[in-house]
């Protein structure tokens, strides 16, 4: 439970998407009540038996709309965004949700003398080719300015049940003969268990985390893009060739991908410039005990998670007999 000198009411942004819902499951254990602003409302209802009756509220809200911002964030003792998106739609685009978003909630946290804990990416950037990684980039560095005592997390490939990285190739895998490795494969990652980011932002917000700081989160293992496809088809026991995409091909392809109006497109140009850079954890970082670790809390395997999701999709399911069936 909540002791006197901790935040009471909790405004999560985006807490009904992959990373929100187990920050508010951390929290509502925590016995915080908790204010979850959506877009939709109604679809976030699967949040409820994660607290007790009248602990979990969902209200509507949109980063582009600073007036439902202010609304959402109006007597929280804390404010926690997780929205982020990982290809441009229509009206949200980079700029509009994790930049102009980003700096709304955080004007509007300070303006209710909040404090503020953002959800970022491993990887943000100015200077990146990359829109997604340059807006993560600019509204850090805005965020900050705003609001110094803020807590920036900044995960790597974020792993979990409902994930949108391991899911996507272990789905592949059920129809294609082979998977791509963009780029040869040899971009690095640390993929981070979804748990263990909610863990460090329910730590930000209880004030066991200093703020006006970044802090890098990754998992035990730095893992290349082949090594991550080959752990996929090991725990769904398929046979699957791995091809080399160069990158060029793949920057056709992602162009291709970015033309076509599709609710999730495969691969897009600018997610092609993410994987020519590396997704780890920075040495000064750690150095400085931005990390999981920094922060006590441990780091939770790839090996002891992916079995627990992916297993649906070996050849017969969870079923499966030993080896490699298909």
């Amino acid at each position: 439970m909540t002791s006197l000198n901790q935040p009471k009411l909790v405004t999560v942004f985006g807490g009904s998407g992959f990373v929100g819902r187990h920050v508010v499951r951390a929290l509502a254990r925590r016995g915080y009540r908790i204010r979850v602003a959506v877009r939709r409302p109604d679809l976030a209802v699967h949040l409820q038996p994660l607290g007790g009756v009248g602990q979990i509220m969902a209200v509507q809200a949109n980063l582009r709309n600073r007036e439902s911002v202010d609304r959402a964030v109006r007597g929280a003792d804390h404010v926690v965004n997780c929205v982020g998106i990982l290809f441009e739609s229509g009206r949200n685009s980079f700029d509009a949700v994790q930049d102009f978003g980003a700096r709304a909630v955080a004007e509007a946290a300070r303006a209710v003398g909040a404090g503020l804990t953002h959800i970022s990416a491993l990887g943000a950037d100015l200077a990146s080719d990359s829109h997604y990684a340059a807006s993560k980039g600019r509204a850090d560095a805005e965020i900050l300015k705003i609001l110094p005592s803020a807590v920036i997390l900044r995960p790597s490939i974020v792993f979990g049940p409902e994930d949108d990285f391991f899911n996507k190739f272990a789905e592949m895998a059920r129809f294609a003969p082979a998977l791509p490795l963009i780029g040869g494969g040899k971009t690095r990652f640390q993929p981070v268990y979804v748990g263990d980011v909610a863990e460090a932002v329910a730590r930000s917000v209880e004030g066991r985390v200093e703020g006006g700081a970044i802090y890098e989160l990754g998992g035990p293992r730095v893992m290349s893009f082949r090594e991550c496809l080959e752990e996929v088809l090991r725990v769904t026991r398929r046979q699957r060739s791995l091809v080399s995409v160069p990158w060029g091909i793949a920057s056709l392809i992602g162009r291709i991908g970015s033309l076509i109006p599709l609710i999730d497109p495969p691969l897009t140009a600018d997610q092609v410039l993410l994987l020519r850079s590396d997704n780890v954890v920075s040495d000064e970082a750690t150095s400085q005990g931005r990390t999981l670790a920094g922060l006590g809390i441990p780091q939770t395997t790839v090996e002891a998670v992916l079995p627990s999701y992916l297993a649906r999709y070996r050849p017969h399911g969870q079923f499966s007999g030993t080896g490699r069936e298909a």
